[in-house]
């Protein structure tokens, strides 16, 4: 612990500047250093952690009724890689024609969604009919895993 002169005249002797790096402590911190790379070096870790920062915490998957098999196991893939990454998922299934007579089939294929993607979610908005769609909103499981044979599964 240094007087503020004696510090001032340490960074000039040595050519740096004299910052002050916890101004709240009790006795405020500072550092000898050179004040353009310190401001660099800062800069650089704002963008880095910005870079990693998600700004969208929901997506939306919409499906058909008649849905194949291969294009329904990739949506619920999707949704398994969101929610994985902490994101909520809004599921909108759209009506059309006679569909509209049997939203019945529509609330089954939407619990099957639910079931396939029991591990890593809870469903947050139960399937609700709303005009000629069907929505819900699934969100992700703390400590939810991804299911087994996901290659890319990322370590932490």
């Amino acid at each position: 612990m240094l007087p503020t002169s004696q510090a001032l005249a340490a960074a000039m002797q040595r050519g740096y500047d004299l910052v002050e790096v916890a101004p709240n402590a009790t006795p405020p911190v500072c550092r000898i250093v050179d004040f353009g790379k310190y401001k660099y070096e800062q800069e650089k870790r704002d963008r880095e952690a910005r870079k990693h920062h998600h700004a969208t915490k929901l997506k939306e998957i919409k499906i058909r009724l008649n849905i194949d098999p291969h294009d329904y196991e990739t949506k619920v893939n999707h949704m398994r890689d969101f929610l994985g990454d902490g994101m909520k998922v809004k599921v909108t299934m759209m009506l059309r024609g006679r569909e509209n007579a049997h939203p019945e089939y529509g609330n089954k294929l939407m619990q099957k969604i639910i079931e396939d993607l029991q591990g890593c979610s809870r469903p947050e908005v139960m399937p609700k009919l709303m005009g000629r769609s069907i929505t819900m909103m699934i969100s992700p499981v703390r400590g939810g895993k991804k299911q087994e044979g996901d290659e890319d599964e990322k370590e932490a």
